[in-house]
């Protein structure tokens, strides 16, 4: 039987806005603030999370790669 979420990666959030303060430092992929991140998935603007465990959120890396697309 083939599952068609075997081969799905995700994101977490801070490999999507980055952090500069990190060691070694995370670049952005979509350069905006957590909370500005977090309000256009509210508002419909950034894709919805996928929740992987009970304090564990990210994103279909497909969906964001839609994403930056769309943003050219």
């Amino acid at each position: 039987m083939h599952n068609l979420f075997a081969h799905t990666a995700f994101l977490r959030l801070v490999q999507i806005v980055g952090d500069p303060k990190a060691e070694p430092p995370i670049p952005a992929l979509i350069p905006v603030s957590k909370s500005t991140w977090w309000q256009g998935v509210k508002d419909g603007r950034f894709p919805r999370p996928v929740k992987l465990g009970p304090r564990t959120t990210a994103w279909k890396t497909e969906d964001i790669l839609a994403l930056i697309k769309s943003m050219e």
